[in-house]
C-alpha cells in the first residue's frame, strides 16, 4: 500500500523523467546540501541503469562548507556522473564586481552572475534544483516549471497554469526553466525520506561542537575566515547542527542534541519556525529579499 512518501517520490520521478523528455540541456544544481542530495537520488531512481540525462552543476561562493563540497565531490565521483563548478570567485574578478562587505559579507547575490554565466555556456535551457515551497514565502509562490526570461529573471505575475500536473517546457531562444521536483516537500518529508532510503549526508546535519559567533539576533554563525569580527564579538563552543547548508557567511547553526536522523525528525516535528526563517541571515535583509533576489535571477 502506497504511503504519502510513495506520492512525493512518484511525482518527484515524473518531474524529472519530464525535464529528460522536453528539455535540450538541463543540468541538474547540485551543492551536497540535503534537498540536492535527495534529487540525485530521486535521478538514480528515475534514470538508471542508464546515465542521468543531465550533469550536476555547482555555483561555488567560495564561502561554502568543506563538509558539504567534500560531500559533493565524492558522491559525484562514485556515482560516475558529470560535476561541472564555477567559481563566484571568477566571476568576480572578471566582471570587476565589488564582494559583499560588512561583518558577515554573504555572496547570494552574486552567485546569481555565475548562475546566469554557467547556463549561458553550456546553453542550458533548464535547470532542476532543490526548492521547496515550505521554505520561504517567495518560493510558495513559483511554480514547478518556473520560465525566465533571457536575463534570467522571474516574473511572479506570468507564470503558466500547471493543471493535472501537466507541465509545460515550452520556451523561446534565450529563455530557460527552473524545476523543481521536491517543491511540494516539506523539511519534514525530506527527513523521513532520508531514513526510509537509507540516503548518507554531510556530518554537519548532525549534532557536532563548533565554535561560532554569537550575532546581535542571538544566531550562531561558524567562526570563520571569511567574517569581518571585531574585538566586542562573542565566541562561543557550542553544540550544533545546520539544517540548511548554504554560505559560512550567512547561515546560522542551531543549539541541538540530534546525533541521528530519528532525533532530528523528532526536533523537526517540534519546530516552530522554517529552516530558512531560523538559520538564514541574507533572508533578513527585506520583508522580500528572496523575491528580489529571484527576480533578478537567484534560482
Amino acid at each position: 500500500m502506497k504511503d504519502y512518501l510513495d506520492e512525493l517520490e512518484a511525482e518527484a520521478i515524473y518531474i524529472l523523467r519530464e525535464v529528460a523528455g522536453q528539455f535540450d540541456r538541463p543540468a541538474l544544481l547540485f551543492s551536497g546540501g540535503k534537498d540536492s542530495i535527495c534529487l540525485v537520488h530521486l535521478a538514480l531512481k528515475a534514470f538508471r541503469p542508464g546515465k542521468f540525462p543531465f550533469p550536476l552543476v555547482h555555483v561555488d561562493t567560495g564561502h561554502n562548507f568543506r563538509e558539504a563540497l567534500d560531500f559533493r565531490d565524492a558522491l559525484a565521483k562514485e556515482l560516475g556522473e558529470q560535476l561541472i563548478v564555477r567559481n563566484v570567485e571568477d566571476t568576480i574578478a572578471k566582471n570587476k564586481l565589488q564582494d559583499a562587505k560588512g561583518k558577515f559579507p554573504s555572496r547570494n547575490a552574486l552567485q546569481t552572475y555565475t548562475l546566469l554565466d554557467v547556463i549561458e555556456e553550456f546553453e542550458f535551457d533548464a535547470c532542476i534544483g532543490g526548492a521547496r515551497r515550505d521554505e520561504e514565502k517567495a518560493r510558495a509562490k513559483e511554480r514547478v516549471f518556473s520560465v525566465r526570461d533571457e536575463f534570467g529573471q522571474w516574473d511572479p505575475k506570468l507564470q503558466r497554469p500547471e493543471l493535472w500536473s501537466i507541465y509545460n517546457g515550452r520556451i523561446d531562444k534565450g529563455e530557460n526553466v527552473r524545476v523543481f521536483p521536491i517543491s511540494n516537500w516539506t523539511e519534514l518529508d525530506v527527513w523521513n525520506y532520508i531514513k526510509r532510503e537509507n540516503i548518507q549526508l554531510p556530518e554537519i546535519y548532525f549534532t557536532h561542537e563548533r565554535e561560532c559567533v554569537v550575532t546581535e539576533h542571538g544566531q550562531l554563525m561558524a567562526n570563520n575566515e571569511f567574517l569581518n569580527l571585531d574585538e566586542t564579538d562573542q565566541v562561543v563552543t557550542k553544540k550544533v547542527r545546520y539544517r540548511t547548508v548554504g554560505d559560512m557567511t550567512c547561515t546560522a547553526a542551531v543549539e541541538s542534541e540530534a546525533y541521528t536522523v530519528d532525533d532530528i525528525i523528532a526536533e523537526i516535528s517540534d519546530a516552530k519556525i522554517s529552516e530558512r526563517g531560523a538559520t538564514r541571515m541574507d533572508d533578513r535583509i527585506s520583508e522580500a529579499a528572496m523575491e528580489d533576489r529571484k527576480k533578478g535571477g537567484y534560482f
